[in-house]
């Protein structure tokens, strides 16, 4: 019996070394860290696809033609106005005098200052308020 154990442990030994292994290697897939350039584009789509955010949409490109039109022809209007008060005061004529000017929902006050003329625009509907300095 024990001759049988020292010969089964030696073959057990034996065909233990006899075992065959390989050796692993690491390959990145994302061709940016070294990974197969033809990975980029599945790497891609699968990232869109799971991607859950979506960019805002532009208002603007929402609006219909007519709509666009009517803030196109607003836009206009207001250049022309403003075009207008620059030249009656940068004239000459009335840069001493402090003015107030309401334009639908804009009201503008224009004064000197040490700067230049400063025009303060306040459109009343919204709030919103911004400066606009013409210097000397």
């Amino acid at each position: 019996m024990n001759l049988f154990k020292l010969i089964f442990s030696t073959v057990l030994l034996f065909f233990g070394t006899l075992g065959f292994a390989q050796q692993f290697t690491y390959e990145p897939l994302n061709p940016a860290f070294g990974g197969d350039t033809f990975n980029y584009n599945w790497l891609l789509s699968s990232a869109t696809s799971q991607n859950k955010l979506t960019a805002p949409a532009n208002q603007r490109d929402q609006q219909s033609e007519l709509g666009q039109f009517g803030d196109n022809l607003n836009r206009q209007l207001l250049s022309q106005i403003s075009r207008i008060l620059l030249q009656q005061n940068i004239n000459g004529l009335n840069l001493d005098e402090e003015g107030t000017f309401t334009y639908g929902t804009l009201n503008l006050e224009i004064f000197q200052s040490d700067e230049g003329v400063v025009i303060n625009i306040l459109d009343t509907s919204t709030g919103e308020e911004t400066q606009v300095i013409v210097p000397n």
